[in-house]
């Protein structure tokens, strides 16, 4: 086995929808394995006599395995993880994260059971309890929050995560609009609000900050380039921080009111400035 991407967040968030992705894009998958399970499973994927024995085997060389809250000693995790890199097996960690409320939406509409509910918890508390179960897990990898977004753009965004390279720091510039709420997996979140808004021309309220029409309208605005130009020297200067310290993602959030315009322009043009210097992912999560 020569790469391993571990699955896991809260109960609701899209594991399942993430690990067929996965499985669709060429992983052999694994479902809820517990925790003190993954040394021997890794260990047993990368055994070269079975890898003999059968051709087909070839399909281990990447694996992904989901775990989840009720996994046995889900706290040893992170020194599981650890051990596997000093195996030399190229390991990330996906945790999928979403605000109760969307939680508590998705359980009621499928009427499904939360895992760690109980005759004595509520849906919402036992949302709560698995969050804090969970604890920092969401350090060790990337984190995804699909709160805001639809199992197809969370598929697409699963896939383009575990299609780059896994060494060193990722750079993800993403937009949002407040009016939806604040991704809950971001390390940085600017507020460009109070920019001119394009959506208050006619003309352009139907278009986004991709559009050139949009573009060449912010590329005129004084204030627009000089707040644009200190959020670069801000993540310019604190980057190599986040690079030393070995981090595999640092999450930039850029909001405006709807997330379609004055956010969309300015991480195009964050992600143009940097994907010379560093790996770079785009998200825009208000866009379909």
């Amino acid at each position: 086995m020569k790469q391993l991407i571990i699955v896991t967040g809260l109960s609701g968030s899209g594991k399942s929808i993430a690990l067929h992705a996965l499985e669709d894009s060429g992983y052999y998958c694994i479902d809820n394995l517990p925790a003190t399970m993954l040394p021997q499973i890794a260990e047993h994927l990368q055994s070269e006599t079975r890898r003999a024995e059968n051709p087909n085997v070839a399909n281990y060389d990447r694996v992904a395995i989901s775990i989840d809250s009720r996994s046995a000693a889900i706290e040893t995790l992170p020194a599981h993880i650890e051990q596997l890199k000093l195996q030399g097996v190229i390991t990330q960690v996906l945790f999928l994260e979403s605000n109760a409320e969307t939680l508590v939406k998705r359980f009621s509409e499928t009427r499904r059971k939360h895992p760690l509910s109980k005759d004595t918890t509520t849906l919402a508390e036992s949302i709560a309890i698995e969050r804090e179960l969970l604890g920092n897990l969401g350090n060790l990898g990337h984190v995804i929050d699909t709160s805001h977004i639809s199992a197809n753009k969370l598929r697409a965004w699963i896939k383009e995560a575990v299609s780059i390279d896994h060494t060193g720091l990722t750079l993800l510039f993403t937009s949002f609009g407040f009016k939806h709420g604040i991704p809950l997996d971001a390390d940085f979140v600017f507020d460009i609000r109070c920019l001119p808004n394009p959506h208050y021309d006619p003309k352009l309220r139907d278009l986004t900050g991709r559009d050139a029409e949009v573009q060449l309208f912010l590329d005129k605005q004084a204030n627009a380039q000089e707040m644009l130009n200190d959020i670069k020297q801000y993540i310019e200067k604190w980057l190599p921080c986040f690079v030393t310290d070995n981090r595999s993602y640092l999450t930039v959030a850029i909001g405006c009111t709807g997330g379609q315009h004055r956010s969309v322009y300015f991480v195009e043009q964050l992600s143009q400035h940097f994907k010379s210097k560093q790996k770079v992912l785009t998200r825009h999560r208000e866009l379909t």
